[in-house]
């Protein structure tokens, strides 16, 4: 077992100050704001939705719901690449704005503009759960480049392991309640009605499991910053072979002075 596959202890031997502890709880939450999009994030994710429902509440139009819907999301990705700003957030939205159009336009179901973000929310939920049963849970692998861990914490960090085993399994469960909510009122309920509730259960759900997800890996031990130590593994070879070099030039120098 090399150095790089020896695992730390679960807890930290040194007890944090209380500046360690909040210089941790900030670069957690500016990593999950960075994964998850932030407040920018959450708006592109409701506001299309938002605007396929009112309007159709007002004149139950299905084709002037997908366009206004459609056309938001476009404007979200212009207003990020005017900017400059990553578009994976935006234009996942488009993605989801789209396959929502083409199922409703095909079944002439307003409802069914919901239909490919609920199997998605559902199948999202059930790899939350599998990933973590199997050992390799799901918010480590979405987390653990934005930290610089990539996945040292599988066996290098078990404290962070579990921090992220227990956050998986929260996003899953609240992904699950959100589809046993959603899924009925998919089937028995009125178009308009349903509607707002799944626009009501965008964020709430979502801030839920960004909450929890904060609070356990705010607890765990400290990422392992795996691209510092490549960086410190180079530059130590470096100067290996500099040192190598020069005591050849030394030593071919020294057998020169002898003839």
């Amino acid at each position: 077992m090399t150095s790089l596959d020896k695992p730390t202890s679960e807890t930290d031997p040194i007890t944090r100050t209380d500046q360690q502890e909040a210089d941790a709880k900030a670069v957690t939450e500016a990593a999950l704001f960075e994964a998850f999009g932030g407040i920018r994030g959450m708006v592109e994710t409701v506001l299309p939705g938002l605007l396929f429902v009112t309007i159709f509440t007002i004149d139950k139009n299905l084709t002037n719901s997908a366009i206004a819907a459609v056309v938001v999301s476009l404007v979200l990705v212009a207003v990020r690449l005017i900017r400059r700003d990553t578009v994976k957030h935006a234009f996942s939205g488009v993605f989801g704005v789209a396959f929502g159009v083409v199922f409703a336009k095909m079944t002439g179901n307003a409802k069914d503009f919901y239909l490919p973000g609920m199997i998605y929310t559902l199948g999202l939920a059930l790899a939350y759960l599998v990933t973590t049963v199997a050992g390799l849970p799901l918010i480590g692998l979405i987390l653990g480049p934005v930290f610089k861990e990539n996945l040292s914490w599988r066996t290098r960090n078990p404290g962070r392991k579990k921090a992220y085993a227990k956050a998986s399994y929260a996003w899953g469960l609240i992904l699950l309640a959100k589809c046993a909510i959603l899924f009925p009122l998919y089937w028995w309920g009125d178009t308009t009605q349903f509607g707002w509730v799944l626009v009501a259960l965008k964020i709430p759900p979502f801030l839920l499991a960004v909450y929890l997800t904060w609070v356990f890996l705010a607890k765990a031990p400290p990422p392992i910053d795996v691209f510092a130590e490549m960086e410190a593994q180079e530059q130590a070879e470096k100067a290996e072979k500099a040192e190598r070099a020069r005591r050849e030039a030394a030593s071919e120098a020294a057998g020169s002075q002898e003839f």
